[in-house]
């Protein structure tokens, strides 16, 4: 087993000291930032969005290993800046107004960053207004939350607040949270709907690939 493949294990395992103590290990080996993102933490957040895509770990797992990715982000920032690596894309993401529950989103967060993307977490309650004016050249996508059946049609008006922006056509919008469903998105008008932060962050890379097509 080699350094990148006990790294993308140990994060798996949501085990921060030997996460962090592994990646020092293999910058001084000699890989890069770049490597040790994409074939060691990239891969092992893969491997813990498809163990909880097949029910063989739940949330409290999830948690743990996304607390130990932040750990490891943060520490790999400077050498992935410094090396002028690209993020996969460029992400704004917040729970709708009225919702102040943010484990959920947090979570999503995390997987965001575990795919490589760079993510503007704007927090809990944001108003259509403040997504509107989070939207950036960079910015590709839109991610939204809602958990509270009172807080989904929320997700509507800021879809609507992008509209008046005039950047919806140059975004791509997802959507998700606990009272939210598939038919809410059609009818809604996003572009993708993720039934949990694994299947968000599967469908956030699928969104801007398509957008690069």
């Amino acid at each position: 087993m080699t350094i990148l493949d006990r790294l993308a294990e140990t994060l798996q395992q949501g085990n921060i000291t030997t996460t962090t103590a592994l990646i020092d290990q293999a910058m001084a080996e000699g890989f890069s930032a770049e490597t040790v993102l994409n074939l060691g933490l990239i891969t092992g957040m893969d491997m813990v969005g498809k163990k909880f895509q097949a029910g063989e770990i739940f949330i409290p797992h999830m948690l743990l290993a996304a607390r130990a990715m932040r750990a490891a982000i943060d520490i790999l920032k400077p050498a992935l800046v410094e090396s002028g690596t690209k993020p996969a894309g460029h992400i704004v993401l917040g729970t709708v107004q009225g919702d102040h529950h943010d484990i959920g989103k947090n979570l999503v967060r995390i997987m965001f960053e575990g795919k490589g993307f760079a993510v503007n977490d704007l927090g809990i309650d944001v108003t259509p207004e403040t997504f509107a004016e989070a939207i950036t050249e960079k910015v590709q996508i839109v991610a939204m939350s809602a958990l509270l059946s009172t807080t989904a049609p929320f997700i509507q008006e800021t879809i609507g607040a992008l509209e008046k922006a005039g950047v919806r056509d140059r975004i791509k919008i997802i959507i998700g949270g606990g009272v939210v469903t598939q038919e809410m998105a059609d009818s809604f008008g996003a572009d993708a709907y993720g039934q949990d932060a694994a299947t968000g962050a599967v469908k956030a890379t699928e969104l801007v690939a398509s957008m690069t097509q």
